[in-house]
């Protein structure tokens, strides 16, 4: 997307991870000739259960590549960026019975807001980082986000809410390979962090046992699993701790089939479970969406058909953006959706084009779903 006349005159930073996907990056544009330098963003301070400060063995690998390829590197810290945009809202968002995705807004408000500053700040005139997406300029010259060439590591799903002007200022080196072409190059070159598993877990938090970790934050406060009829037919340790559609973990037994989450009564403290991965209170005909963003800067013409993932992996589903009112989107499916949570992400998709995107804030009922007539009753509070 970006127009680059001479790269040894351009100085480009490198959101540096002390991953694989990262480490490629700043190869291929040391490559190309580009002014590249590392920077490793630290977010999290505390030792995980193990006693290990992750950040610290993430450096030492930043440290290892940039040496390599003899590129200069810094450390930055936003430890109290990340705690007071991200991981503060993460809490108050569990704490109120929903299930947060803190990589969105940590996407929008540290590495695409904090650190591209910081970036712009230290003379590069872009940042670069590992994510599998790409970037391209409309025909009005407005910057577009596309989905990663690989489709199972497409990564546009969390970048929705990054607005297309700070697209303007940032590359997706990768955006167009495949992760095995990705682990070969890094082989090729030597990169110490060509093996290196990919990173999972809470954003720049990393692997925890999740329940624990939560639980230093959020008082455990155990009440009842219900059935919809209002059977009583467990003891569970807290709202919080549960999403739509679980099945592990819940330690409820018995004849017949599973038992699955399908809402939650926060001010009773009741979650409600029934049996059957299929059972139809875990469907929906559509949703409604709010906290809109529209990479464009504005909203497409209405009603709108396209595509929309509600979670990361999903295959596309059809919908319609029926309407807009206030900052409230309307969409319908063609086919009833599975497990659609509030306070996770809707994004919508043209093709490979990323339109955009909102917070679920609600399911729109099923009542056809298996031909079955129920409430949705997912989160009362």
């Amino acid at each position: 997307m970006n127009a680059i006349k001479d790269p040894c005159d351009t100085t480009i930073a490198v959101g540096m991870s002390g991953g694989v996907d990262s480490s490629v990056v700043a190869l291929l544009l040391k490559k190309q000739g580009f002014r590249v330098i590392g920077l490793f963003m630290k977010n999290w301070e505390e030792l995980d259960e193990n006693g290990v400060c992750t950040s610290a063995k993430e450096y030492e690998d930043v440290v290892s590549v940039c040496e390599a390829l003899q590129i200069p590197h810094y450390a930055v810290n936003f430890v109290k960026e990340y705690r007071e945009s991200v991981f503060t809202h993460f809490l108050e968002e569990f704490k109120k019975g929903h299930t947060p995705n803190p990589d969105i807004l940590c996407n929008r408000e540290i590495k695409f807001k904090v650190l591209l500053k910081r970036a712009l700040e230290l003379g590069a005139d872009f940042l670069a980082t590992g994510h599998y997406c790409r970037t391209e300029l409309s025909s009005s010259g407005i910057p577009e986000l596309l989905k990663g060439s690989d489709p199972g590591k497409d990564q546009s799903y969390f970048l929705y809410a990054v607005l297309g002007e700070a697209l303007r200022h940032v590359m997706f080196p990768i955006g167009d390979l495949m992760k095995s072409d990705v682990r070969a190059l890094a082989r090729s070159h030597g990169l110490t962090t060509s093996e290196k598993k990919d990173s999972t877990g809470i954003c720049f938090i990393g692997e925890r046992n999740f329940k624990q970790f939560l639980g230093n934050y959020i008082q455990y406060q155990k009440g009842n699993f219900e059935t919809l009829t209002g059977k009583v037919v467990g003891i569970h340790d807290g709202t919080a701790f549960y999403t739509l559609g679980q099945r592990k973990g819940l330690k409820i037994g018995g004849a017949g089939e599973a038992w699955f989450v399908v809402g939650k009564d926060t001010e009773r403290n009741v979650v409600f479970i029934e049996q059957g991965a299929d059972h139809p209170a875990l469907y929906c005909d559509g949703l409604t969406a709010t906290e809109l963003t529209w990479i464009a800067g504005h909203p497409p013409k209405l009603p709108f058909n396209c595509h929309a993932k509600v979670r990361y992996r999903q295959s596309d589903q059809e919908c319609t953006i029926d309407r807009i009112e206030g900052d409230k989107a309307f969409v319908s499916f063609s086919m009833p959706q599975r497990a659609v949570t509030p306070r996770q992400s809707v994004v919508f998709y043209l093709g490979d084009r990323c339109i955009g995107g909102g917070m679920i804030e609600a399911p729109t009922p099923s009542y056809y779903a298996l031909g079955k007539q129920v409430p949705h009753l997912y989160l009362r509070q």
